[in-house]
């Protein structure tokens, strides 16, 4: 769909090395546990170090959502069962343990008596929190178990230099842009992307959509649900039990809501590309929805104890941290509270809320919002920043002094 396009504020937003890192083996360890944010991640990473000429070995104890994430596969990566490795299964140069999710002990072990004991780390959850800079590459020996001798590495992905960075392949921002320049502009229906977790906010959002007066959206609204929680509670808004089939159309008012089938990673980046409202979750759709410079409120995974909501502070702080003097004043408050709503720290937003926030979605918001993501992009990807992690813990670099002997 047509979309307003914002041309781009610098050059050099390339995150490629300047010259090709030398080819390592890499394995990494991924468990799905209640979603599949994880393994989206995991097969980002695992994609884009293979793009940049690594060998990649990724073991999953549950694959079967890579049928519709990647169905083609990708060249260079090769998807393992998580079952204990077999003994001829020989350590790469480099293991990759995503979220603490333990690999295997005979792994380990094997890791333990390779020759060149292989670079071990810790990938941990993004966070904008204090503690990410503080904990970025500590080191943790390990003085038993399987893997005793050994050294793992705590490697924390985050929005300031002094972290990981985000996971960003080369060239994806100008990809992105021209995707969104190829639409053009113009002032067709709103459409908004919704991929959540359960809401108390949403009924109130959809309230809003189907009130929206034909003078603020002339084109009216159209709605995007993911399948899962998202389509659940859009159907209970509905007053129906069941999801229509994916690709069915429902109209209310103005308001088309179209249920979506599961996508690649592809199809997904390029629906929040042509989006001019992402309502995301998790960590993986978080970074995939600042890359598409579009307007966007996080769903951060809720837990009990409220940790989300410190967590989801500390982002917000970041976010308009980074939106600092740019022209958002007069959305900023709406942007916070509604975005503090969506994640339960509030009431839900009233109609006019939310109607204020629909009609910044082509001016102020929009604007600052890819600003943001070049200013964010401006800086060293994950992908990157383990490879130079890994090229300056080779033995040759690191000596003994980074394993216990």
């Amino acid at each position: 769909m047509p979309v307003q396009t914002i041309p781009p504020a610098s050059s050099g937003l390339v995150s490629a090395p300047p010259q090709a890192p030398p080819c390592r083996s890499w394995d990494i360890f991924c468990r799905v546990i209640d979603n599949h944010g994880d393994l989206g991640v995991c097969w980002r990473l695992a994609v884009d170090l293979a793009q940049r000429g690594q060998r990649v070995r990724l073991w999953i104890d549950d694959a079967s959502a890579l049928a519709w994430m990647a169905p083609t596969g990708a060249n260079g990566v090769s998807v393992r069962p998580w079952a204990e490795p077999s003994v001829d299964d020989v350590p790469g140069d480099a293991v990759i343990e995503a979220f603490g999710c333990d690999p295997p002990a005979g792994f380990v072990e094997r890791m333990a008596q390779r020759g060149v004991a292989p670079l071990w780390i810790n990938l941990e959850y993004l966070s904008a929190e204090a503690y990410v800079a503080r904990s970025h590459r500590l080191q943790s020996p390990q003085w038993s178990g399987p893997g005793r001798g050994l050294t793992k590495w705590f490697f924390y992905p985050g929005f300031t230099p002094d972290t990981g960075g985000l996971l960003r392949e080369p060239g994806l921002i100008e990809r992105r842009r021209l995707h969104q320049a190829a639409a053009g502009d113009g002032a067709e229906a709103l459409v908004i992307t919704l991929f959540c977790y359960a809401n108390a906010a949403l009924p109130s959002l959809l309230d809003a959509l189907v009130d929206l007066p034909d003078t603020a959206q002339p084109g009216g609204v159209r709605l995007k649900v993911t399948p899962g929680w998202a389509a659940t509670q859009v159907v209970r808004w509905l007053g129906s039990t069941e999801a229509p089939d994916a690709g069915t159309v429902v109209r209310r008012g103005r308001l088309d809501i179209e249920f979506l089938p599961y996508l690649s990673q592809a199809g997904f980046d390029e629906l929040l590309w042509r989006s001019d409202l992402n309502l995301v979750r998790g960590e993986d759709s978080l970074v995939r929805a600042l890359w598409a410079g579009r307007p966007m409120l996080w769903q951060v995974y809720p837990q009990d104890d409220g940790a989300h909501l410190r967590k989801l502070d500390a982002f917000l702080q970041r976010y308009f941290g980074v939106a600092d003097g740019l022209d958002m004043a007069a959305v900023r408050l709406d942007v916070q509270q509604v975005w503090q709503a969506w994640n339960g720290a509030e009431s839900p937003p009233s109609v006019a809320q939310w109607h204020r926030l629909l009609a910044a979605l082509r001016g102020d918001w929009c604007r600052a919002s890819e600003a943001v993501c070049g200013r964010l992009s401006a800086r060293p990807d994950l992908t990157s920043s383990l490879l130079e992690f890994a090229a300056d813990h080779t033995p040759e670099r690191a000596g003994a002094a980074d394993r216990l002997e």
